[in-house]
């Protein structure tokens, strides 16, 4: 299959190009940060930010895609499901 875009370099402004399922954990970081989260199950979402702040998102919606660029996926407080990051 052919890709048109493949000399383009990746930015944050443009579409992710890849992705991981994440199972939230109060100790362990991502496998890498991320450029956005897609929650399938909506809910709260406690994570640790690039930059260390840490937030919890609260109301969640199914389905939303968040484009936050996110180093840890906080167990404690987050209710939400079916999130995958997105780089």
């Amino acid at each position: 299959m052919s890709d048109r875009f493949a000399s383009h370099t990746p930015s944050l402004t443009g579409p992710a190009s890849g992705g991981f399922p994440i199972t939230p954990d109060d100790t362990m970081a991502l496998p890498e940060t991320t450029r956005a989260l897609y929650v399938g199950g909506g809910g709260s979402l406690a994570v640790e930010m690039a930059s260390g702040a840490v937030l919890t998102f609260e109301g969640v919606a199914d389905g939303m895609l968040l484009p936050l660029r996110v180093s840890r996926v906080r167990a404690s407080g987050t209710t939400a499901s079916g999130i995958i990051g997105l780089v």
